[in-house]
């Protein structure tokens, strides 16, 4: 019907439509009627039901938001991948709504994110193990199964009651979910590398009798910059910091200002903003590009005419951080949008993330984590390296 209106050829069917339906035994008057009311929605009706159906999607959703804000974000994470927003920024909006949010644990998490009741009668959200890159279904139901009459008591314990093989036990650790267990990230990644699969009778009586215990190792505590930089690689998000807080003094150094700085400026304010980069969107044949950059104190919006888009297009889509050099405009309304002048590409900042810290002990072959050496962010290397921020979710 739409298509009828859009070209002007609906009428051409007026004929065909009723004489066919008279000669169907319908009166002629009840075929004048339908046809009309075929006429009238395709010239109006279909976009007044698209609005009706998508003014009620977002009223319901906008209602159990703001209600239930964990039940809320719970589905949506359970529904990934969808919509605008990635997971890292869903957890975060909910954070900052008053849920907390608690990270996936070998004793807590079902593959799902989950809720669970806290002392005070609210929700809290559980992320489900399914945010853990790499591992698997049917590892999670081998894990619920195995701790329906008693949690873990040690990796050991966990190792041996569900069954699970060595990459799952390597993912576990490498995302941090020992938690309950009171194990940091790199005291776990020593465990179940010393944990055999699938134990043979010798090692089981050893434990037993007590021979060939290996004392812990004394392993150096791992710097939160680098904590954050393992959350983002295993899960896409974290739950204890932000990466560019941890690069904030050396980009105010630069005269570069965070993203509520610039939320807050007055109108026609020449800014330097940096962030992470969420969203590129240029719509249709549109004669703009919308961005959206993210630091630790909130979410910036930007305006780039099409027109300043081909001499800078590589910073424009290949930032993952990005600074912005833009003049801030303010509506009436107090909608912000930076109208951007420059785009710098600064992705190679995350490389100090993880650079050395001074006077660390340095550790043994063994304790070394892939994942935890410098990476080369500016260059197409292994991915895990490259990944030390989820990709932006750009949309034409």
């Amino acid at each position: 019907m739409a298509t009828f209106r859009n070209i002007g050829t609906i009428h051409h069917y007026h004929e065909l439509l009723v004489e066919g339906m008279v000669e169907r035994g319908y009166a002629r008057d009840f075929a004048e009627r339908c046809f009309e009311q075929i006429k009238g929605f395709g010239e109006y009706g279909f976009p007044e039901s698209h609005a009706q159906a998508f003014g009620w999607l977002a009223y319901v959703s906008s209602w159990l938001k703001c209600r239930h804000p964990a039940i809320f974000t719970c589905a949506l994470l359970n529904s990934q991948p969808m919509g605008f927003y990635a997971p890292a920024q869903l957890v975060r909006d909910v954070q900052e709504h008053g849920v907390e949010v608690r990270a996936a644990d070998v004793n807590a998490s079902e593959w799902d994110s989950t809720l669970e009741p806290r002392t005070d009668g609210a929700l809290a959200l559980r992320l489900g193990l399914s945010r853990l890159d790499g591992f698997r279904k049917d590892w999670a139901a081998a894990l619920a199964r195995a701790r329906k009459d008693a949690p873990f008591a040690s990796i050991e314990d966990m190792a041996r009651r569900a069954d699970l093989p060595s990459p799952a036990l390597r993912i576990l650790a490498n995302a941090d979910a020992f938690g309950s267990l009171d194990r940091s990230r790199r005291e776990a990644l020593w465990d179940v590398r010393r944990t055999p699969s699938g134990e043979l009778p010798l090692f089981a009586f050893a434990k037993v009798s007590g021979l060939g215990v290996e004392p812990d190792a004394a392993l150096p505590a791992m710097p939160l910059p680098e904590e954050v930089v393992a959350d983002y690689q295993t899960t896409r998000l974290s739950l204890k910091g932000h990466p560019l807080q941890f690069l904030r003094a050396s980009l105010a150094a630069e005269g570069v200002i965070s993203c509520a700085e610039a939320n807050a400026a007055p109108d026609g304010r020449k800014v330097r903003v940096a962030g992470v980069v969420l969203i590129r969107q240029r719509p249709g044949k549109g004669n703009a590009v919308f961005i959206t950059i993210e630091d630790e104190t909130g979410i910036a919006n930007a305006l780039l005419w099409a027109r300043d888009m081909e001499r800078q297009r590589h910073a424009v889509m290949g930032a993952r951080l990005m600074l912005i050099e833009s003049e801030v405009q303010r509506s009436n309304e107090g909608v912000v949008h930076l109208m951007v002048r420059r785009v710098i590409d600064r992705t190679n900042l995350l490389d100090h993330l993880t650079a050395p810290q001074p006077h660390t002990p340095q550790s043994a072959r063994t304790d070394e984590v892939p994942h935890l050496k410098r990476p080369q962010t500016h260059t197409h290397g292994h991915p895990r390296v490259v990944r030390i921020l989820p990709k932006s979710r750009d949309f034409h």
